[in-house]
């Protein structure tokens, strides 16, 4: 499997996680202030997800651009 190849796989997994992490957030918005006390941990998680599905978006197309 090419570099490319593997790195689009690799996006879509990361690309549910972020999903997933992004739903977290918003069902922990819809109970609050039940559980108020994850919230930081909850948005910590949805960042890091997307911020490393953006990192790897990133060198995908400098990828496609080599």
């Amino acid at each position: 499997m090419s570099d490319v190849e593997s790195l689009k796989a690799e996006i879509k997994k990361l690309s549910a996680k972020a999903t997933q992490a992004k739903m977290d957030l918003h069902d922990l918005s819809e109970e609050l202030p039940v559980n108020w006390s994850s919230i930081l941990s909850v948005a910590h998680n949805a960042h890091a997800a997307f911020s490393e599905l953006e990192s790897k978006r990133q060198h995908l197309q400098a990828l496609e651009k080599a």
